[in-house]
């Protein structure tokens, strides 16, 4: 019984503790169709299978539902390293403007994922989860212009975010 308690205790104090984080805003809206192809990850807040990663790409698909196939490859270690690729699918959950989705990496779980970055053009993005504990920057190039992506670090950081937990990710030259 006092196994149960501290269980339910802990996990009361988890859910608690996630209500407290004000979710970033997302973008006014995303056209999908553009949103759509490969981005290279080249900074983020990443998760613990994401560890010295290199060459990441997240490929994203509209399927004929209106849901986002999602692929993402990488090198272990180096350039060198093996690929590894990891697919899953997000399902767009703000339909009005299409900048919140549920990406589902283990039935029946779906876990929020958010734009909270596009520019105009459709060539650097980033996306984050709702408690603000991972985040991705990204391009459509392997290479994004320094100025630029200082001002992406500028904002995340006036959104919450811990831009010391921020890390690059090795792209290729070319």
């Amino acid at each position: 019984m006092k196994m149960i308690r501290i269980m339910v205790s802990g996990l009361m104090a988890a859910l608690t503790g996630c209500a407290t984080v004000k979710p970033p805003p997302t973008v006014p809206k995303v056209d999908l169709p553009r949103f759509m192809g490969d981005w290279y990850v080249v900074a983020g807040i990443l998760t613990p299978f994401e560890k010295d990663i290199y060459h990441a790409i997240e490929t994203y698909t509209l399927d004929e539902e209106g849901n986002i196939p999602t692929t993402y490859t990488f090198r272990k270690g180096s350039f060198d390293g093996p690929k590894k690729t990891m697919t899953n699918k997000a399902f767009v959950h703000d339909k009005e403007t299409f900048a919140e989705w549920r990406i589902q990496f283990i039935w029946p779980f779906r876990f929020p994922y958010l734009v909270i970055y596009l520019d105009e053009d459709y060539q650097s993005t980033a996306v984050a989860t709702d408690d603000k504990k991972y985040l991705w920057i990204m391009s459509r190039t392997p290479r994004m212009n320094p100025a630029h992506y200082d001002e992406i670090i500028a904002m995340v950081g006036e959104l919450g975010f811990d831009t010391n937990k921020i890390i690059s990710v090795p792209q290729p030259e070319s």
